[in-house]
């Protein structure tokens, strides 16, 4: 065991005090894990939207303060009691949402939407006892979905974390701890393209290039991104998008044009933007006997989803997905495995690096619009 298992561990983690303000490195006391929890050291962590969105506190429940972060790569440095299956050394990704293998979802081969410890944005603590394993001087600093991964040390429940390969480089395959399994697993365990076949993929940020690159992957002949942002086409290529539509260019609905261009209509589509008129027109825009629609993007909590019934019933297929379909524990080593053997390219997908202590240059990046993914090394 590590000298440091069953202690209380200092260590440096990026604070978010308030709303909208910038993160502040402080040092933090993490308390050791109790039963079915790991302590991880945090080697490489990557800022997500979904970090921006909370961090904003724009449309939900704002708590505070709290160490964000969910896209990382680590080094499990102690376990609790009744973790069998992970030992310290090992190498993890944690997920925001997990896998207990016990409940109805997990024993389903349909289902990765586990009951215990699927994504919960407004837990801010520890299952086991309702705590926190962060403090500062004794006062909780509050975690963010059983992961905060913006700290060099985190205590997070022994089903969300995913055991790896130790061969592959945490700088890269940490970002399949969310976005790029997210859109990959969206087109290849949902919409499931067949080689040849025509994809349209709406929204092109990190999810929707990892979409793409699904496609790319499944063999599709045609890969058409649609994205209000033009200037996101160039990048878009390398993930082998073929065509762009832009739905401001036309004077009708971008589905009647993604139609005309497919004749009749494409054979898979995939959502990411959240917007509820994105997510009708990819639906609409699948070709009728055949097509499949998957949506990806968390649409607004009053958004309604309308489109006419005639559209099922001449055999389009609407489907959503969580974290593209991949149980964390059980399928993720498999998607790093697909990085190692060159066949998923991720190099491409990381724009940007900055040392731990720069973190909020993380932040105004993605705010700016700039890059794909920020990969924060924790030793810097």
């Amino acid at each position: 065991m590590s000298s440091t298992a069953g202690k209380v561990i200092k260590c440096r983690a990026a604070v978010a005090w308030e709303a909208g303000k910038p993160l502040v490195i402080e040092e933090v006391e993490v308390a050791p894990p109790q039963a079915m929890e790991v302590r991880v050291k945090i080697l490489y962590t990557s800022l997500c939207h979904t970090d921006v969105y909370f961090w904003e506190a724009k449309g939900q429940t704002p708590i505070f303060p709290r160490i964000f972060g969910h896209e990382a790569g680590g080094i499990v440095e102690s376990v609790g009691e009744g973790v069998t299956d992970l030992a310290p050394g090992d190498h993890v990704l944690p997920v925001f949402t997990g896998e207990c293998k016990e409940c109805a979802h997990c024993k389903s081969e349909e289902s990765n939407m586990c009951d215990l410890l699927r994504i919960n944005t407004d837990r801010a603590v520890m299952l086991n006892d309702g705590q926190s394993r962060f403090s500062i001087n004794g006062k909780p600093i509050y975690h963010f979905v059983g992961t905060s991964t913006f700290s060099e040390y985190t205590v997070t429940h022994v089903g969300c974390l995913a055991k790896i390969n130790p061969l592959a480089p945490l700088d890269k395959v940490c970002v399949l701890s969310c976005g790029i399994s997210t859109g990959l697993g969206a087109t290849l365990n949902v919409a499931k393209p067949k080689k040849g076949s025509t994809v349209a993929v709406f929204g092109l940020g990190a999810v929707g290039l990892a979409a793409a690159e699904g496609a790319r992957i499944a063999g599709a002949s045609r890969i058409i991104g649609v994205d209000l942002n033009p200037s996101r086409f160039e990048e878009a290529k390398k993930f082998g998008c073929t065509e762009f539509v832009n739905p401001k260019d036309y004077n009708k609905p971008v589905q009647e044009v993604l139609a005309e261009m497919t004749d009749g209509g494409v054979d898979r589509s995939v959502e990411c933007t959240g917007h509820i008129d994105a997510m009708i027109s990819a639906f609409e825009c699948v070709h009728d006997g055949w097509g499949v629609a998957v949506l990806v993007g968390v649409p607004h909590k009053d958004a309604v989803f309308k489109t006419h019934p005639m559209n099922l019933l001449n055999e389009r297929t609407l489907k959503g997905t969580f974290f593209g379909n991949y149980k964390p524990r059980s399928d993720l080593p498999s998607v790093v495995e697909k990085y190692m053997t060159k066949e998923l390219e991720l190099e491409k997908f990381l724009t940007h690096s900055v040392p731990f202590s720069e973190i909020n240059k993380a932040f105004d990046l993605m705010l700016g619009g700039e890059g794909v993914r920020c990969i924060i090394n924790m030793e810097g």
